[in-house]
């Protein structure tokens, strides 16, 4: 493990970000879904981004394609997160500052699914007819922690950019879905009625909680920043989703700027996490 200018829990993976967070037994959870839980949608900006520049090519008043290319990159990793709707609507925008007629946004939307299906569809159904271990497309050791969760009497969610109906396909596919007691929400084509923050939000007021009483893991910027501004613990989940291993540098800075008290490459540390998070243990004991 590389060292340098970081502090780890002892023998982990584990980066301490934040050490003064409050270590005390938490009663909600919140999981991001892509990339912190499922890999089923492992490749998504490879699907996203080449559409989104072919669109601007076609525009009156376009850059050459690696002007476009970088343009396209910095808008959709910087709205990841967020439901896919918002990276729709920059297209649009992109396309009329570009000299262009752009489509409505859940054209585009709707156009990106469909090449996106055409990249997963093998995944989901192979996972529903059994012929792919559900193992092989999770974040590993996820299924572990939110079992260990639910037998501490954690009440989990499930809050996607993802369409709501995707989500919970995909979830019940992976064989994760009986976890999330709590619901599992998703985006809706009416975008205004869902986003992570009213999903926070709910959870805090529906509970009268005070956020160092909601932990949320997430690989995306948007859940991270959310339980920062609400004062909860957020676990920054850094994962390599291509090769299910190691960390993702990229992820990491992103999230230790959105506000991430811990970063973590997936959950096969998932029992010494809660252990820290719960104060079982203290890694000056060690």
């Amino acid at each position: 493990m590389t060292r340098t200018n970081r502090v780890y829990l002892p023998d982990t993976h584990i980066e301490i970000i934040n050490p003064n967070i409050p270590r005390t037994n938490f009663g909600h959870a919140l999981f991001d879904f892509d990339g912190t839980v499922s890999l089923i949608r492992e490749g998504w900006q490879q699907v996203m981004i080449p559409m989104m520049v072919e669109i601007l090519r076609a525009t009156p008043q376009a850059e050459d394609e690696t002007t476009l290319n970088q343009v396209v990159t910095d808008f959709v990793t910087r709205l990841t997160g967020k439901q896919t709707i918002y990276q729709m609507i920059q297209l649009a925008d992109e396309v009329k500052r570009r000299g262009g007629q752009p489509q409505d946004p859940l054209v585009y939307k709707h156009e990106y699914l469909d090449r996106l299906w055409s990249r997963i569809e093998g995944r989901v159904a192979g996972l529903k007819s059994g012929h792919i271990d559900p193992g092989e497309m999770v974040v590993p050791g996820a299924v572990d922690l939110l079992a260990a969760l639910r037998q501490r009497g954690v009440t989990c969610y499930l809050a996607s950019g993802t369409d709501e109906r995707y989500v919970i396909d995909e979830a019940r596919a992976l064989g994760v879905a009986q976890f999330f007691n709590g619901g599992i929400y998703g985006a809706q084509d009416d975008y205004k009625n869902f986003s992570k923050q009213m999903v926070i939000d709910r959870i805090l007021n529906e509970y009268r909680l005070s956020g160092r009483e909601l932990v949320t893991f997430g690989d995306g910027y948007v859940e991270i920043e959310n339980t920062a501004a609400a004062g909860g613990l957020a676990i920054g989940v850094a994962s390599n989703e291509a090769q299910r291993q190691g960390l993702d540098a990229w992820k990491r800075q992103r999230l230790i700027e959105a506000g991430a008290d811990l970063i973590i490459p997936d959950f096969r540390e998932g029992d010494s996490l809660l252990r820290y998070l719960s104060g079982e243990w203290s890694p000056e004991a060690n």
